[in-house]
C-alpha cells in the first residue's frame, strides 16, 4: 500500500508489532527515505511568545496575531501560511477570552499522501491507568466546551480516541538549533515505524524555510526519516523512541510505561552493550561489588542533587558536585560506566559555560570517548555530543583536536541531519573556520598564540549558551 510522495514506503503487518513500514527500494546512509508535514501541531503553553506557530522557530521578535492577541508569527509569510488553521481557533480564543491548553489547541487537516487515516492510528486508551483516564476525561471536556460548533459532527468516543492518538503518537518539535523541544506534533506516516533501540533510520525535524524573496521557493515545516545505513528492499523502517544510552531494562520499562509495549528487540533481548554501560575498573585493583554498588548509588544521588543545583542556576555548585563525584567514580567505574559518562556530560557542558575550556574539554574528550563505544555510529545524539567536544575543544586553543571532532560530528550530522539543515550548516562554517586555524598552527604554532591572545582581547571569546534543565530532546513526545 503506497499513496501520493509515499512511493518509496510501505505499510505492512508485522507479527506481534501491528503495523509497520518496510522499504520499497534501496536506501544509503543520509537518504530522505520520506519527508511529511505535520497533520497537527502545537507550541507548548509555556512558550507560545517567544516561538512562531507556523515554522517552531525561536525568534527574538515576533509578530502577533492582532486579533485573538495569543499566536505569534515570524513575518507575515508564517502569518499568512497559518491561517487557514489558525482562523477557528482565533475566533474560538475571542470567544471565550482566553486560550486553551496545548491539549485543546488544534492544528491542520490530514494532508496528502497520508497512508493511513488519523481515526487508525492506536490510541492505547484502554492501557491508560486511573489518573491519565481521569486527565483524559478533562481534556475531552476541556474541548468540548472551547469548540462548541464544531464538535456536534465528533462523538464522544471518537474526540477521546484523538487525545488518546495525541498522547502516544506526538513528536517532539525542537528550536532550529534542535536544542529545546518547543512543541509537539502528529506526524501519521511516521506513527507507522516501529521501534527499535538500534534502528535502521533516525528522524530529524526540519523548520522548513520562508526566507526566499518567491514563495515557490518557500519549503514547508517537516519531519524527515533519514536512513542510517544501507536498507535493502523490503527491510523494516525502523527508529528509536527512546535514547539508547540507558541499560536494556531501563529502556525496556520507559518503553512499556510511556508506549505500553514490550521491547523484544535484538539489543534488550541479549542486553547487548549493557556490560559496557555497567563497566567497572579491571586489573588487579578490580573493585569489590559493594564497593561498585556504594559508588553508583552515590552517583544517582549525585545526579539528583545536580539536578535541583541546575533547576536552581548554581553552575559553580554544579560544578563541585561533579568535581567530587567524578574523583569517587574513576577509581572505581569504567570508562564506559554510563554513570560517569552522566557526569562527565554535565560537567564539561556546565564548565563550558562558565569559559573553564581546558578542564571542560578533557571531561568531554572522556565522554566522546566513552559515547562513540555505545551509541550507533550515526547516532543523532552522539553527533550532537562530538559537536559540542569540538566547540569546547576550539574555545580551549586545543585547535587540532578540536577541529578533528567537528570533522567527526559534521561526517555524523550530514547523515542524520542533511547538509540544508540549520546545525550542520553552522558546522560547516566551524569545520572551515577550524581548518584556517589548524593551518595557521601547523605554519607556525607561537604565531598562532599570540594571534588568538589578541584576538580574545579585543573580541571577547563566544559564549557558550546557558546549560539547559532538560534533557536533549527525544523524538517522541509523551504527554506527561
Amino acid at each position: 500500500m503506497t499513496k501520493g510522495g509515499m512511493e518509496s514506503v510501505e505499510v505492512f503487518a508485522t507479527e506481534g508489532k501491528g503495523r509497520g513500514l518496510k522499504a520499497q527500494k534501496e536506501f544509503l546512509p543520509g537518504d530522505v527515505i520520506f519527508a511529511e508535514p505535520a497533520y497537527a501541531a502545537v507550541v507548548f503553553d509555556s512558550l507560545t511568545h517567544v516561538i512562531c506557530h507556523t515554522c517552531f522557530k525561536r525568534q527574538e521578535r515576533l509578530h502577533r496575531c492582532g486579533q485573538c492577541k495569543f499566536a505569534y508569527y515570524c513575518d507575515r509569510t508564517c502569518q499568512r501560511a497559518a491561517w487557514l488553521n489558525h482562523k477557528n481557533e482565533c475566533s474560538a480564543i475571542k470567544r471565550h477570552g482566553k486560550a486553551p491548553t496545548e491539549n485543546i489547541r488544534e492544528g491542520s487537516g490530514l494532508s496528502e499522501g497520508c497512508l493511513v487515516s488519523i481515526d487508525e492510528l492506536q490510541n492505547h486508551v484502554d492501557s491508560f491507568g486511573d489518573e491519565e483516564k481521569k486527565e483524559l476525561r478533562a481534556d475531552v471536556e476541556s474541548f468540548l466546551e472551547f469548540w462548541p460548533p464544531h464538535c456536534q459532527q465528533f462523538g464522544m468516543q471518537f474526540i477521546s480516541h484523538i487525545f488518546g492518538v495525541i498522547s502516544c503518537n506526538g513528536f517532539t518539535l525542537s528550536d532550529q538549533r534542535g536544542l529545546q523541544a518547543v512543541g509537539v506534533g502528529i506526524f501519521p506516516n511516521l506513527c507507522q515505524a516501529n521501534h527499535d533501540c538500534w534502528p535502521n533510520c533516525t528522524v530529524v525535524f526540519n523548520n522548513g524555510n520562508h526566507e526566499a524573496v518567491r514563495s515557490m521557493f518557500h519549503t514547508q515545516m517537516r519531519i524527515e526519516l533519514r536512513a542510517l545505513n544501507k536498507i535493502s528492499p523490503g527491510d523494516e523502517l525502523t527508529v528509536s523512541y527512546v535514547d539508547f544510552l540507558n541499560l536494556s531494562e531501563e529502556r525496556r520499562k520507559q518503553l512499556k510505561k510511556q508506549y505500553y509495549f514490550d521491547c523484544t528487540c535484538e539489543h534488550c533481548k541479549k542486553q547487548l552493550k549493557d556490560d559496557l554501560m555497567l563497566a567497572v575498573k579491571a586489573g588487579d585493583s578490580k573493585p569489590s561489588a559493594d564497593v561498585v554498588k556504594e559508588v553508583t548509588q552515590l552517583s544517582k544521588d549525585t545526579l539528583e542533587k545536580i539536578n535541583k543545583a541546575r533547576m536552581e542556576g548554581h553552575y559553580h555548585e554544579v560544578v563541585k558536585l561533579c568535581r567530587d563525584c567524578l574523583k569517587k567514580q574513576e577509581p572505581v567505574l569504567g570508562d564506559t560506566n554510563i554513570y560517569l559518562l552522566r557526569i562527565l556530560s554535565i560537567a564539561s557542558e556546565v564548565l563550558s559555560y562558565l569559559q573553564m575550556f581546558e578542564e571542560a574539554a578533557d571531561y568531554a574528550k572522556r565522554m566522546v570517548d566513552g559515547y562513540l563505544k555505545i551509541y550507533h555510529p550515526n547516532n543523532a545524539q552522539l553527533g550532537m555530543a562530538v559537536m559540542r567536544a569540538g566547540v569546547t575543544h576550539w574555545h580551549a586553543g586545543l585547535i587540532e583536536a578540536g577541529h578533528g571532532l567537528i570533522c567527526k560530528a559534521y561526517a555524523i550530522l550530514l547523515i542524520t541531519h542533511g547538509p540544508s539543515h540549520p546545525i550542520t550548516k553552522d558546522l560547516e562554517v566551524m569545520r572551515v573556520q577550524t581548518e584556517m586555524e589548524l593551518r595557521m598552527f601547523q605554519q607556525n604554532e607561537f604565531m598562532y598564540y599570540k594571534m588568538r591572545e589578541a584576538a580574545l582581547k579585543n573580541q571577547k571569546i563566544q559564549i557558550m549558551p546557558e546549560p539547559s534543565n532538560e534533557n536533549a530532546p527525544s523524538l517522541f513526545h509523551k504527554k506527561e
